[in-house]
């Protein structure tokens, strides 16, 4: 059971079905979020974009309650995830929570449909239960022919898609898809993109999606551009580059 408490007056928005606030990680000493803020509502599609290395992944493990943030608070409905401990927030993740990432993880020993179940099974629910929901999962993705081949039989593009099943088997509250399209071709993108926006809208799921792709963040109602683990309008602007010459030298001095 999650430890429900009564909202402060700083608690999320009640159309915020995921909210942060002021976040702040360090990576070894290395700032990874500096002051981050994001509310998402509730069956929306928030695209969080940036290039490589921006802070887009630890925001979305800090939302996820994979990573504990340094400061800020990160709140799902009135659940402070932030201050949760361990096994709360694995519940959590487990229970109301789905994860895709740019690597599909399928476990080989298990079947396709054993591994797009996995969620459903270890909450408990019956084998009957759990194969019939993936399946359905499986079918609506156009892989249900590989149910009961083992992942080695799947291509890349094939072993996302199943992925994708898992994460939306147990249908969450809130997905967190980081760069799920970027092994792919762009036909494939399109076509793992095009199942997600359309699952999470038809099942009003809420999805994060980190990417560096326009096509994909272009699927999003909305953007949120991170530069340096800042917002990207939050971000301190480079210093122009002076060239190495006379001029330049008397350029600087002028300006000193």
């Amino acid at each position: 059971m999650y430890a429900m408490v009564a909202p402060p007056d700083n608690a999320p928005p009640d159309n915020d079905v995921l909210w942060a606030r002021s976040l702040h990680y360090s990576h070894s000493g290395s700032p990874g979020l500096i002051g981050v803020s994001v509310g998402v509502r509730v069956g929306e599609i928030l695209a969080v974009t940036g290039p490589r290395g921006c802070g887009k992944t630890t925001l979305l493990r800090c939302m996820s309650g994979q990573l504990l943030p340094d400061q800020g608070e990160v709140w799902f409905n009135s659940m402070p995830v932030h201050t949760m401990g361990a096994l709360a927030r694995e519940r959590l993740r487990r229970d109301r929570f789905g994860w895709i990432g740019p690597e599909p993880q399928l476990l080989p020993e298990l079947t396709v449909w054993e591994n797009a179940a996995l969620p459903l099974l270890i909450s408990g629910a019956s084998h009957r239960a759990a194969k019939h929901t993936a399946l359905e999962w499986l079918d609506r993705l156009d892989i249900g022919t590989f149910a009961r081949k083992r992942p080695r039989a799947l291509n890349r593009a094939e072993s996302q898609r199943v992925a994708l099943a898992r994460a939306l088997v147990n249908e969450p509250s809130v997905i967190f898809a980081d760069e799920p399209t970027a092994p792919l071709h762009r036909a494939e993108r399109a076509q793992l993109l095009r199942t997600l926006t359309t699952a999470a809208r038809s099942h009003v799921i809420t999805v994060l999606i980190a990417t560096h792709d326009p096509e994909t963040a272009a699927a999003a109602d909305r953007r949120l551009a991170l530069l340096d683990g800042r917002p990207a309008a939050a971000a301190p602007a480079a210093s122009p580059t002076v060239p190495d010459t006379p001029e330049g030298r008397a350029e600087c001095s002028l300006s000193a």
